[in-house]
């Protein structure tokens, strides 16, 4: 009999630390404190960075240099100054015009990485393949520079 109570004690004080070490979180503070996880569906996974890359090739061929300028990650940010990276956008949208809508986009995710592969309508010459885009706090950025 004292074999099973101690059988049974050991099994009960593995079972509280197994549902304490769960409820704890790596600051000490309580389950509620803690961000949650949140799981993308597969099918999903590439949906903001299409975006992004719709929103950014759109502002680009618009003339749109505030937007274009403003969607450049940090480190191609630093490679140009927003009046070139203006005369850029806005020699784009004179000699192309705003009319050139993406078709085929996919989008690959992995962390705070991704590419983007799409075809510009009318354009071919700008069609991408594995176009390099970063996160950065919390939003897509264009990092082709």
């Amino acid at each position: 009999m004292q074999t099973r109570t101690r059988t049974h004690a050991a099994v009960t004080t593995t079972l509280l630390l197994v549902a304490l070490t769960a409820c704890s979180s790596s600051d000490g503070g309580t389950p509620a404190d803690s961000e949650p996880t949140i799981s993308v569906p597969a099918e999903h996974q590439g949906d903001d960075l299409e975006a992004a890359v719709a929103v950014y090739t759109a502002s680009y061929f618009a003339g749109d240099a505030d937007t274009a300028y403003g969607m450049l990650s940090a480190r191609c940010a630093e490679e140009t100054t927003k009046d070139a990276y203006t005369a850029v956008v806005k020699q784009a949208a004179d000699d192309h015009g705003a009319d050139h809508p993406l078709t085929d986009l996919r989008a690959e995710v992995s962390g705070t990485t991704g590419h983007a592969t799409y075809k510009v309508t009318g354009l071919p010459e700008f069609d991408k393949k594995a176009q390099p885009w970063t996160l950065e706090d919390g939003a897509w950025k264009y990092d082709d520079c």
